[in-house]
């Protein structure tokens, strides 16, 4: 595998582009992308598990019935989630764009992130989606369009080799707050070149959601919007895959490498934050034991407040831990933090060490954080992804919506 540039763009026949249409008052950056196939898709897709669902969830749901689309149209600035006619509205988004792009209707995957509760006004995406410069090179002006408190463009592409074809995978995403495991407000839009069965395909995209996307905690809010979509136009030649077999673990190790490219800039750019929190979990009993308990220290405020303040507070990750669920023995634990600036282990089987302080300080201070854990109970191991929490979280979201 080979990391190249090029984002949702990088593989082969994928155009993309964005327009500002208005759609929240005083905003004054793009709000309205399109991402195009030149010719039809597989295509696979994950949603929140919130109960409560926006009305682009259920009709992109209703467009990817048959396992194919050709095109994502996606607006930022406003949810379209239980708001006044917010189905129409939804439809009426998927109308417009394909009456542009000149395609069915149905082959239109539909999303919107932003403010919950008020109506889409869809009459200015209508009056502005024609104005769209689709290009070859429009991965940028699609990850700008779609952010919203994010401060940072999202991308990541892979080239690999199935079946001795070059192929692509690339994708584009965003997300900063109403961040948790089981997809927070976060859209991920993914594509590639490679050709590969929609069952395929759905395999490889929800196993690599589940261990990527899935494994991210910023705020430990679960959004209404969240999806994460996957176009496959076969455009790189390679004979298609249609079993697990060893071109599919070459294609799912990409794909996932993308994704948790993906969902480590979501990590870093989770509203207010100044670090990067990983969190490695090793020797577990099993993966989903590793899984519970990495995802439950990730989204501890009191671990994520100190690491904020670069307090080496080591006894709020084990209890972190202890209220998990996830089976562990407290008296085998070791924990350790490390980052470019050193490592320091700060608990050994259970107990308490006289680390260097003024290190661990140093240590804390980085840009990015790895808190390991050593359980020495099984082979099983697990990674997820943080941040820290601080102010800013608080002054972003006292007046988000207004």
């Amino acid at each position: 595998m080979k990391i190249i540039s090029g984002g949702v763009c990088a593989a082969k026949g994928f155009q993309a582009g964005a327009v500002r249409c208005g759609i929240k008052p005083g905003r004054e950056a793009d709000d309205l992308a399109i991402l195009v196939s030149d010719c039809e898709c597989n295509a696979a897709a994950t949603y929140t598990r919130n109960r409560v669902k926006a009305a682009p969830i259920y009709v992109t749901m209703e467009h990817l019935e048959d396992g194919v689309a050709r095109a994502v149209v996606v607006n930022s600035g406003n949810a379209n989630a239980c708001a006044p006619d917010g189905m129409d509205n939804a439809r009426r988004q998927a109308k417009a764009a394909a009456g542009v792009l000149g395609i069915e209707e149905n082959s239109v995957i539909v999303a919107s992130t932003g403010v919950i509760g008020q109506r889409l006004p869809v009459e200015c995406i209508e009056d502005k989606i024609g104005q769209i410069q689709l290009s070859y090179n429009g991965s940028d002006a699609a990850a700008q369009a779609i952010m919203t408190t994010d401060t940072k463009r999202k991308s990541a592409a892979i080239e690999f080799v199935v079946g001795g074809k070059t192929c692509h995978i690339g994708g584009i995403c965003k997300g900063s707050g109403m961040i948790h495991p089981n997809m927070g407000t976060m859209l991920a839009f993914l594509t590639t070149d490679c050709a590969i069965t929609q069952e395929m395909l759905q395999d490889a995209l929800s196993e690599s959601v589940r261990r990527s996307y899935n494994c991210v905690s910023v705020d430990g809010d679960t959004s209404t919007n969240d999806m994460c979509v996957i176009l496959a136009n076969g455009m790189a030649g390679n004979e298609q895959i249609e079993w697990q077999n060893e071109d599919y673990e070459i294609f799912y190790r990409a794909l996932h490498e993308v994704n948790v490219r993906l969902a480590r800039q979501i990590a870093a750019d989770g509203e207010g934050a100044t670090k990067l929190i990983t969190c490695e979990v090793n020797g577990a009993r099993s993966e989903e034991a590793a899984e519970r308990l990495a995802k439950s220290v990730c989204s501890s405020n009191l671990v994520k407040a100190a690491m904020f303040g670069a307090d080496a507070n080591w006894g709020r990750v084990l209890c972190a831990m202890g209220y998990s669920k996830a089976p562990f023995r407290p008296e085998y634990v070791t924990i350790g933090f490390s980052s470019q600036a050193g490592k320091v282990v700060v608990c050994d089987h259970g107990q308490g060490l006289d680390f260097d302080e003024e290190l661990a300080k140093k240590v804390l201070l980085e840009s990015e954080v790895v808190i390991t854990i050593d359980l020495y109970e099984g082979e099983s191991s697990a990674t997820c992804w943080g941040c820290d929490l601080t102010y800013d979280y608080v002054k972003i979201n006292g007046d988000y919506r207004t």
